[in-house]
């Protein structure tokens, strides 16, 4: 299991942005397909985002779609969410997740299809 490490969540004014990092200890990681998931107060784990291996192919969730960003760099162990534009709804608290590639056409979206995951990082945004 690789560990994982978020950061760089807080609290933002309705429009603005944030950047999250979610660092991982496994010297492999480019080995691993990467995304994000969040849970707002009272509802399940959603997909946000996820990024290729390679970096090469990314999938957003339709509610993020043009406003957030899910890139990596391989050489840092690191990968990111540049969120803009964020909205009320966008708080909650942000999951960085791993899957080990396995030759899948597909990018993990589904909670059941990570294998490591990171303790959350909170993104509140007010109105």
């Amino acid at each position: 299991q690789v560990q994982l490490v978020e950061s760089g969540g807080g609290l933002v004014q309705a429009g603005g942005s944030l950047r999250l990092s979610c660092a991982a200890s496994e010297r492999t990681f480019s080995n691993y397909d990467m995304g994000w998931l969040r849970q707002a107060p009272g509802k399940e784990r959603e997909f946000v985002a996820a990024i290729r291996w390679s970096g090469g192919t990314t999938y957003y969730a339709d509610s993020v779609k043009g406003r957030f960003t899910v890139s990596r760099d391989n050489s840092k162990n690191t990968v990111y969410l540049q969120m803009n534009s964020l909205k009320p709804e966008d708080t909650a608290v942000y999951y960085c997740a791993a899957r080990r590639f396995s030759g899948s056409y597909y990018l993990p979206q589904r909670e059941a299809d990570f294998g490591s995951w990171g303790q959350g990082t909170q993104v509140t945004v007010s109105s």
